[in-house]
C-alpha cells in the first residue's frame, strides 16, 4: 500500500534537524555599517539563550553552530563552560568554526598565506578548534577561508594550493574517531581576482587530498548567478561527499537572505535531490542542515523561527514527490509529466501537515505566533537594556 501524504510528511521532519548559528542572535550589519537591535545578544549565554527559545518553539534545531574566536573567550579552557551553557538552554554545541579571516596577519590568506609562520598560525588555531569540537561533543568543524587574491599576478596560485592541501591534511588527522571537516567554497568576496577554493569542484579535490572525513560544505548563496545548485548537491551525492550546508537565500551575491525569501523553488530542487537520491540508492546521507544567514533588519529570533518555518515546508514538500513515478516519467522521455510531478509537490500546501506533525511534538502550531506571545523578547530586551554590547559577531 503507498505511503499517503501526512505520513511521508511527518516522516520527513521527524528526520530533518537543522543547526542555527550563534552569530544570528548579535548585532550584524554591512560593510557600511552595523544596525542595532532591542535585545540583541551581546554575550554567548545571550545567544545560547536566544537559541534556546528557538528549539524549544519549532523542536528541531538542538545545536548550535560557533565561531571560535567570538563564542570561546579563553579558548580551549572556554569549552566546558560553553557546553554547560548551552545544555542550560535546551542545545548543544554543534559545528565548530576556526575564525580565520579577523585578525590583521590574515590579509594576505590563512592557510594559503605566502608567510609560513602565518600558515602555521592559522593550524594551530584550527587544531585548538577541533579540541574545542571534541570537549564539546561536535561533529563538524566547519572551515571557510577568505583566501585570495585582489589583483592579477599578487598570489602564486599553484603554491597555495599546494599549501592548503597541506595544512587541511594536518588538521584532518587531528579529528577525532567521529569528526569531519566540512570544507566551505566560495567564488569572489573578499578576494575579487582570484578566491583559493572558489567552487564545488575545489573544495572536492582538497577533501580528497585532505582524507576521507573530509566532506564538501555548500553555502546556498555562494555561487553565480542562475547556478544549477541542485545539480552540484546531486553530483556530490553520488560521490559520497556531500557534507553539509549553510542555508539562506541571494538576490545577488552572498546576500545572506531568509532562506526561500527569493526563490524557495531552488530551495525545495535541492531538497528534492537529496530525498531523490536516498529513494534511489537506498541509503539516506548523513547531512549537515546549518542556517547561514545575518539578521541584519529583521528582528533576529523572528527571523530564525521563520527560516526554520521555510526549511520545513519545502523539505515536507520535496517528500511528497512519488520518486517511482517520477522516476518512469525520466526513463521514458515524458517531459511534461515529469515536470508536473515536480511542480505538483511544490505546489501542494503542506501547512496543514506541519501543523498536525507540531501538535504530536506537543509543539505550538504556529512557532512564531507562540514566541511573540511568549513576552521573551520584551523580557531580555529590558534585561539587556545599557549594557555594553560585546564583538561577538561580524561587521
Amino acid at each position: 500500500m503507498a505511503e499517503k501524504a501526512e505520513e511521508r510528511v511527518q516522516r520527513a521532519l521527524d528526520s530533518f534537524l537543522v543547526e542555527i548559528p550563534s552569530w544570528g542572535f548579535p548585532d550584524t550589519g554591512t560593510r557600511f555599517g552595523k544596525f542595532r537591535q532591542p535585545g540583541a545578544a551581546g554575550s554567548v549565554a545571550e545567544k545560547l539563550s536566544d537559541a534556546g527559545q528557538v528549539h524549544a518553539l519549532t523542536g528541531c534545531c538542538p545545536t548550535v553552530a560557533v565561531h571560535t574566536a567570538w563564542d570561546f573567550p579563553n579558548g580551549l579552557a572556554s569549552a566546558e563552560e560553553v557546553a554547560a551553557e548551552a545544555r542550560k538552554h535546551g542545545v548543544r554545541i554543534g559545528a565548530v568554526n576556526p575564525t580565520l579571516f579577523e585578525e590583521q596577519c590574515y590579509k594576505n590568506g590563512s592557510f594559503g598565506n605566502p608567510d609560513p609562520a602565518i600558515r602555521r598560525k592559522a593550524i594551530e588555531h584550527t587544531l585548538e578548534s577541533i579540541e574545542i569540537a571534541k570537549r564539546v561533543g561536535s561533529r563538524y568543524l566547519s572551515l571557510w577561508f577568505i583566501d585570495g587574491s585582489c589583483y592579477p599576478g599578487t598570489a602564486n596560485i599553484r603554491r597555495r594550493k599546494r599549501w592548503f592541501a597541506e595544512c587541511l591534511a594536518e588538521c584532518h588527522a587531528a579529528l577525532g574517531e567521529d569528526q569531519y571537516l566540512l570544507v566551505e567554497y566560495k567564488p569572489f568576496e573578499p578576494a575579487f581576482y582570484h578566491t583559493d577554493i572558489a567552487d564545488w569542484g575545489m573544495s572536492f579535490l582538497l577533501s580528497k587530498a585532505a582524507g576521507p572525513k573530509a566532506r564538501v560544505l555548500v553555502d546556498t548563496g555562494h555561487h553565480y548567478q542562475a547556478q544549477n545548485i541542485e545539480q552540484i548537491v546531486a553530483w556530490l551525492l553520488d560521490e559520497g561527499m556531500l557534507g553539509g550546508f549553510h542555508l539562506n537565500d541571494r538576490r545577488y551575491a552572498d546576500d545572506d537572505l531568509t532562506l526561500g525569501s527569493i526563490d524557495p523553488y531552488q530551495v525545495f530542487r535541492i531538497f528534492h535531490e537529496i530525498q531523490f537520491h536516498a529513494w534511489d540508492s537506498g541509503q539516506r546521507a548523513e547531512i549537515a542542515y546549518m542556517i547561514d544567514q545575518s539578521h541584519n533588519l529583521k528582528p533576529k529570533i523572528e527571523e530564525m523561527i521563520q527560516t526554520v518555518n521555510n526549511a520545513q515546508e519545502l523539505f515536507a514538500k520535496a517528500a511528497l514527490v512519488d520518486h517511482a513515478a517520477l522516476s518512469r516519467f525520466q526513463e521514458r522521455g515524458e517531459l511534461i509529466d515529469a515536470e508536473e510531478c515536480l511542480r505538483g509537490a511544490f505546489s501542494t500546501d503542506v501547512r496543514p501537515m506541519i501543523r498536525e506533525w507540531r501538535r504530536s511534538k506537543g509543539l505550538p502550531e504556529d512557532p512564531l505566533a507562540a514566541f511573540r506571545a511568549s513576552g521573551y523578547m520584551q523580557r531580555v530586551a529590558a534585561e539587556r537594556a545599557g549594557r555594553s554590547v560585546a564583538a561577538s559577531g561580524y561587521c
